[in-house]
């Protein structure tokens, strides 16, 4: 079995792809299949969530590339940015992974497929759309992998980021 355990920063070409749901993106540890079949196992320092076009670097030396899968989402979109914003609240006052995102028909709000989140976002007045596509939601603020520079390696991990406007 093919083993990957680091991100790979390098130029070196993709010699092969990995396509995975976000949900298995989140997993650190995992037995998988790469695109062509290979099985691979995964075991990468927890908290690593996998974006899609990082690279990774397998035990044979190839350079993996990862891609996301397509799956079924729910798009929110509202009249007013006020509306789509009170939606964002409520979605993230339940913990939801949630896609923010802007196209040439306006912004736009994307989770994981779930009728009664769809229904209460119905309820707050956005319009809402089954779709399926790549999901990339936003880190949080307690993203793994983030580290500030200098920082001793058994200090990394998440970290809770206060956001403050400096008067």
């Amino acid at each position: 079995m093919l083993l990957i355990e680091q991100m790979y920063e390098g130029d070196d070409a993709t010699t092969k792809t990995l396509t995975l749901s976000y949900d298995k993106r989140t997993k650190s540890r995992l037995r998988t299949k790469l695109d062509s079949g290979e099985v691979v196992g995964l075991f990468l320092p927890r908290g690593t969530v996998l974006r899609g076009g990082q690279r990774l670097l397998a035990s044979d030396g190839g350079v993996v590339e990862v891609v996301s899968a397509s799956e079924a989402l729910v798009e929110a979109r509202c009249a007013t940015l006020l509306d789509l914003t009170r939606a964002a609240y409520h979605l993230g006052n339940r913990h939801v992974a949630v896609e923010v995102g802007q196209d040439t028909q306006g912004n736009w709000l994307r989770i994981a497929a779930d009728h009664v989140l769809e229904e209460m976002l119905l309820g707050l007045g956005c319009e809402v759309l089954a779709i399926e596509a790549p999901f990339e939601p936003e880190s949080g603020a307690y993203s793994g992998g983030h580290h500030h520079h200098g920082e001793p390696s058994e200090r990394r991990g998440p970290k809770i980021h206060e956001y403050r406007h400096n008067a």
